[in-house]
């Protein structure tokens, strides 16, 4: 960085940069929620099923994990300024063509462009922000905040857009997300010099190949784990084929990692089992995480709530996380154990997955889940920052960036394993309970023929005819039927995700030396794993 030319013009006040640079880091952040916020109504628009919107979601962070570490390289490159306004304008772009287009497959080529602006966005905006920190104390609060606004980004998004989509179109987003970021980007272009943050290096030798090799397997990972259930795994050509590519690929991606003088990452990272241990609850933390939107799915589903009151209700789970965010952030800073703090946060997930199995019924009330959906956020915010610390800094030193790629490989395949776990237990585990409720009607069970004596009885009580009252409350009860056994297969996914916290909770007890990790956060840039 030049010594004579500051980042930002010196009359600039040091609140309004601050608030500038969060203005670009937020429109970017959001767009990766942006295809889940309201499945529904993306499929609905662009006439595709809700994997199809799913996947497009997940194109987008493939794009993000595989591209993180060849965009340094363009960051080194390229003036500050300049480079920020170049990832703006592309991104604006890439919504303005999302705006437009109704072909799935144009979608995800532009999606999975986005991935890639967006990494290079939020990488020089969250380097120009942990630049303007200088103690580890003002540094640590600067993750707390980011790694907070990531967590706050779902709910909040589910909010903003439920109003939008309830009065248009689903393609307004997009429109919304190219006004979001022209405030930012215009305060930037007015406050900053067109300098650079590093000494340049040139774009050369750049591992191209590892890049599209990593690429393609991450994608195909996602294509796996959403599609898997949809096409009956391995019973379909295209998930054997999409599988073996992926072993072949990765295959090839090793080989070549270790066989090179400058590996894409280091392999050589995996021989720390601290690491090794960190990637695992980065994993399990992101499975967990994912496991929210089978509450998320009740909600709308059992309960009958619309977008807007599920996104009222997630303001609970808003308070939780600010609240747990600002208390583990306090707790690193008085460098309390960081064992304590990953049982204590694992310990609220537990305690949020257990309550919901009692929770669960088609007779409950939103009152009955304020508190288990405070429990998740108080969890989650308790765990992100010493999680996605415990990550970088169990990573050696010699391998620079491989911790932070590594963070997001794991938070990519564990929000991928997590769909495709919840659309396995929605399938087996659904139908499997509705057949044992149908084996109960047909033995002619008392409480069934009672449930359809009442259904008649109102259906006639309102001038209906009684052989047609008879099949509408055939109707009713195998909708009843089909509702419980949904709940039940909430009840057993959440049974096993508090099996696995709690084994992972002892793991960390068995584990001592998260104990003795340092949390370094000395590094005056900031890990691209916030992503």
């Amino acid at each position: 960085m030049s010594n004579l030319i500051p980042v930002f013009k010196p009359w600039v006040p040091e609140w309004l940069i601050r608030i500038t640079l969060l203005l670009v880091v937020l429109p970017g952040i959001i767009l990766f929620s942006l295809s889940i916020s309201n499945v529904g109504a993306a499929a609905g628009y662009y006439g595709i099923s809700p994997n199809d919107a799913q996947y497009s979601m997940i194109i987008l962070y493939a794009a993000t994990a595989s591209f993180v570490v060849l965009e340094k390289r363009f960051f080194r490159n390229i003036a500050s300024k300049t480079y920020l306004l170049i990832s703006v304008l592309l991104l604006v772009t890439t919504c303005y063509i999302c705006y437009y287009v109704h072909t799935f497959f144009v979608l995800l080529i532009f999606r999975y462009i986005q991935g890639m602006l967006t990494c290079a966005s939020l990488s020089i905006t969250l380097t120009l922000m942990f630049t303007r920190l200088h103690s580890e104390r003002s540094k640590e609060i600067g993750y707390s905040v980011v790694y907070c606004i990531l967590l706050c980004v779902s709910p909040l998004s589910t909010l903003f857009t439920a109003s939008i989509i309830d009065d248009f179109n689903f393609n307004v987003i997009y429109k919304c997300a190219i006004y979001s970021f022209l405030p930012g980007a215009i305060l930037m272009c007015i406050i900053m010099n067109n300098v650079r943050l590093n000494r340049k290096l040139p774009l050369y030798q750049l591992d191209w190949a590892s890049f599209v090799i990593y690429s393609a397997g991450l994608c195909l990972i996602g294509y796996i784990m959403v599609y898997g259930q949809q096409y009956d795994w391995f019973d379909d050509k295209r998930i054997v084929y999409s599988v073996a590519i992926v072993i072949a690929l990765f295959a090839v991606f090793v080989f070549r990692q270790l066989s090179s003088k400058r590996p894409y990452f280091h392999i050589q990272a995996f021989k720390s089992r601290k690491f090794v241990l960190a990637a695992l609850l980065l994993f399990v933390f992101y499975i967990c995480r994912g496991a929210f939107g089978v509450t998320t799915s009740f909600m709308s589903s059992a309960m009958g709530m619309d977008p807007i009151h599920v996104g009222y209700l997630l303001i609970y789970n808003l308070a939780g996380i600010i609240v747990s965010v600002t208390i583990s952030s306090r707790f690193l800073l008085m460098k309390k154990p960081l064992r304590h703090i990953l049982i204590l946060g694992f310990t609220l997930l537990l305690a949020f997955h257990v309550y919901m199995c009692f929770v669960f019924s088609s007779q409950v009330n939103t009152e009955d889940l304020i508190i288990p959906v405070v429990l998740q956020g108080l969890g989650a915010g308790m765990l992100m920052t010493p999680v996605i610390l415990f990550v970088i800094s169990s990573s050696p030193v010699q391998y620079g960036t491989t911790g932070s790629a590594v963070g997001i490989f794991m938070r990519f395949t564990g929000f991928s394993s997590s769909i495709a776990l919840i659309n396995y237990f929605q399938l087996y585990r659904q139908n499997d309970h509705a057949n044992r409720f149908q084996e109960q009607l047909s033995q002619l069970n008392p409480l069934a023929v009672q449930k359809l004596a009442v259904y008649k009885q109102a259906l006639t009580g309102k001038g209906i005819a009684a052989d047609q009252a008879t099949k509408i409350a055939n109707g009713l009860l195998n909708k009843n039927i089909n509702a419980q056994a949904q709940l039940r297969f909430a009840v057993d996914y959440y049974q096993l995700i508090s099996w696995v916290l709690l084994a992972l909770i002892l793991l960390v007890i068995l584990f001592p030396s998260a104990n003795r990790t340092i949390i370094n956060l000395k590094s005056r840039q900031p890990a691209p794993v916030v992503y």
